[in-house]
């Protein structure tokens, strides 16, 4: 079992002068649900090497059990502090895709052409693709065969409006990631704020928010195994 894992490149959050990147939580959790049931890991990001990872993700009230096993793996980290270039990763290597989130990808991957691409020939082989919180958002601009947006009358999940809100960051964002989901067709629906809540949709996976993570994994390993 081959899983490719994408994490965002992107490191800045908008004009705050504040930093941003992949969510700790959304790596880890995954991570070893999908290590742990025996999966070859791949981590790719669009400019390949360290992503950025978005400092509050690490902070004391956001750690949990699994972040804090990542954060001792050696293993790991070297993984991660070598990602590998997306554009040198091909879809045919791999069962599955999985996007961890954070604010980044909102700026990178949803306007990546390769990834977009990646996803649409993922999917097109049968193969699920799962993505939680922001990365949701990275599905705006992909399409299916007919060309029509892939979450047209699909049920998704993905970071939601009032999160978006307590986080302060609604102005900031180049998008909401309920919000475009809608626009584009999408059959929103999301639990409460910072509980996790998951969607499966055929192929299609998605997680609401960071406490979704695990869950998600678990519902794509689900899916490999139908």
């Amino acid at each position: 079992m081959k899983i490719l894992m994408i994490l965002t490149s992107h490191d800045t959050l908008g004009d705050t002068g504040r930093k941003t990147g992949f969510w700790l939580e959304e790596l880890a959790a995954p991570y070893y649900i999908f290590k742990d049931a025996g999966a070859e890991i791949t981590l790719a990001s669009p400019k390949g090497g360290q992503p950025p990872l978005d400092p509050k993700s690490n902070e004391p009230d956001s750690q949990t059990d699994d972040t804090r096993r990542f954060e001792a793996d050696g293993e790991a980290k070297a993984a991660l502090a070598s990602t590998v270039k997306l554009a040198d990763v091909s879809a045919t290597d791999f069962d599955t895709v999985f996007y961890p989130g954070g604010h980044g990808p909102l700026w990178d991957l949803a306007e990546d052409a390769i990834s977009i691409d990646l996803i649409e020939t993922t999917l097109a082989a049968s193969k699920p693709v799962a993505l939680v919180c922001h990365a949701p958002g990275v599905l705006r601009h992909v399409k299916t065969a007919d060309g029509r947006p892939l979450v047209e009358g699909k049920k998704v999940t993905g970071f939601a409006n009032s999160e978006e809100d307590a986080v302060g960051l609604t102005d900031v964002v180049p998008f909401l990631v309920e919000d475009e989901l809608t626009a584009k067709g999408g059959v929103y629906s999301r639990g409460p704020d910072w509980g996790s809540y998951v969607v499966r949709d055929g192929l299609l996976i998605t997680g609401q928010n960071p406490g979704s993570s695990a869950a998600a994994a678990r519902a794509l390993l689900d899916a490999l195994a139908a």
